[in-house]
């Protein structure tokens, strides 16, 4: 061996000996100490059908609890894009830790929203929190605001992963998604082919921009404006699960959509996508949009069109119901405590 080789040599063995994966970045033990404590908040989501964990990295639920003939399962998966930004923005410095709450119960919104539109039951929930690193009063609240979005979608939180990764996330940076299971009586499926002319079409409130539309917000607002405005802009995203599943028990629905990935102009045709030779037509005036959309055109100059395009304009949920019916769902809705309206109707094309 070189006197060359012998130095690098040596160098590696200095470098090995004092390195550490917590030195790297990666703290497992804090990490464990922390999902220790938030266990009984874990648990606090757990139903019938959770079976006792294992110590091990998936959560086990028996749909037998379900008590269905002919399951479907319903799944899906989301995140809260951009949104995210704002909560660290105004959390910075750990001021406002109920911001990371707010994104806690958006990502579970977004998936058991999306369950439902087929007329699933939500089961099941896991979560994915990728951290630059371990920041346990960052991570505690988003995983109360998880927590009690379960809670509110009468879902179990069963699992879910921790990535802590320095050199990806900047020190208060983090991602999260969510991945949700839910089921359906297959005969019991909502999949709009009983959409018929004459249908009405109800429109339930959302609680504002819910997770869409960041991107252009952002690009609207200065810093200092989103700042001002954050108490407007994280509000969670409304959770449409019990009152749904209760109108269910009691009249049939012939199509639901989510008002999401996209504004309310692109997601209502869903509700006749599968009968073309009808539409959906919508009365704008015949619901009141939130003032924070009529804040964000003026500030940006935007186009009527392009603000339905991109946001919910104040309708997170809307359905296709049998006009007899849509008094009896407004009422059930309206118990609890969420505004409806009909809001448009369903017309053949020619």
């Amino acid at each position: 061996m070189s006197l060359y080789q012998s130095k690098i040599e040596n160098r590696k063995s200095k470098i090995t000996t004092r390195l550490t994966y917590r030195k790297a970045g990666v703290d497992i033990d804090t990490a464990d100490a922390w999902l220790s404590r938030m266990r009984p908040l874990i648990r606090s989501t757990w139903g019938p059908g959770v079976l006792p964990d294992r110590g091990q990295f998936a959560g086990l639920f028996r749909l037998g609890a379900a008590r269905t003939r002919d399951p479907v399962l319903v799944l899906s998966t989301d995140g809260v894009g951009t949104k995210l930004k704002i909560a660290q923005l105004v959390a910075t410095g750990g001021r406002s830790p109920s911001a990371h709450e707010v994104i806690g119960v958006d990502v579970v919104a977004m998936n058991t929203n999306d369950v439902l539109v087929y007329g699933a039951k939500p089961l099941a929930f896991l979560d994915y929190l990728a951290v630059g690193r371990m920041q346990p009063e960052l991570m505690s609240g988003l995983l109360r605001g998880i927590a009690e979005g379960c809670r509110r979608s009468g879902c179990a939180l069963v699992g879910g992963e921790t990535a802590e990764m320095p050199g990806v996330y900047a020190s208060g940076e983090y991602d999260v998604a969510g991945f949700c299971v839910g089921l359906v009586e297959h005969a019991r499926i909502i999949d709009g082919s009983r959409v018929r002319a004459g249908d009405v079409i109800v429109g339930l409130a959302s609680s504002g921009l819910h997770a869409n539309g960041f991107s252009l917000v952002r690009r609207v607002f200065t810093t200092a404006q989103l700042r001002r405005l954050a108490p407007q802009l994280l509000v969670p995203t409304r959770i449409y699960v019990r009152p749904i599943l209760e109108v269910l028990r009691r009249v049939s629905l012939h199509a639901v959509v989510h008002v999401t990935g996209g504004g309310l102009a692109r997601r209502i045709p869903n509700l006749v996508a599968k009968r073309p030779e009808l539409r959906a037509r919508l009365e704008p005036a015949s619901w009141p949009a939130p003032p924070i959309f009529q804040t964000i055109q003026r500030a940006g100059c935007l186009a009527t069109d392009e603000m339905r395009a991109t946001f919910n304009m104040g309708i997170g949920l809307a359905l296709a119901c049998r006009a007899a019916d849509a008094g009896g769902v407004i009422r059930i809705v309206r118990r609890a405590r969420i505004a409806a309206w009909v809001i448009g109707t369903i017309e053949r094309t020619s």
